[in-house]
């Protein structure tokens, strides 16, 4: 059996989750910035994973989910090698208006626009993703047990 494939899941899935954390920490530290004077404000960014299709794949309504399965089964190898596709984007969310009328940075109504991030789903992101990376970690360290172990009967026959 060859290890390599579990080992770049696992890699694939760390990467994926430390990303995660990175966007979720950076959310988290700019939870209370303020528009600025060019009325440009800091919009919260999500981490999207999406599997990378083969070039004759598609999940189209004739052929759905078999059809992917069927055209990516001879193509294994190359789909672990390619990992998933991971792209950060802007939520595009409005920002959240607080009436604070002595704010240097308030419109003529009295109120100051701080970036849209809410806190607890951010901590909830983070957790998440930090319970995902210690699953692929584990599942790692189990493909590498099992491996030495293999290596261990090999040596004894």
């Amino acid at each position: 059996m060859d290890y390599t494939q579990t080992f770049a899941i696992s890699a694939a899935g760390m990467n994926v989750e430390r990303m995660r954390v990175e966007v979720a920490a950076l959310n988290l530290a700019n939870a209370n910035t303020v528009q600025g004077v060019d009325g440009r404000s800091y919009q919260p960014l999500r981490v999207v994973a999406e599997a990378r299709l083969s070039a004759g794949a598609s999940a189209d309504a004739a052929g759905g989910f078999a059809s992917l399965v069927s055209s990516a089964a001879g193509d294994i190898d190359a789909a672990l090698q390619a990992g998933p596709q991971v792209r950060v984007i802007a939520a595009g969310v409005m920002p959240r208006m607080v009436y604070e009328p002595g704010h240097p940075l308030a419109n003529e109504r009295g109120f100051v626009a701080y970036a849209n991030v809410d806190p607890a789903t951010e901590m909830v992101s983070m957790m998440s993703a930090t319970r995902a990376y210690e699953a692929n970690v584990s599942a790692m360290n189990t493909a590498r047990t099992l491996a030495l172990r293999a290596l261990d009967i090999g040596s004894n026959a």
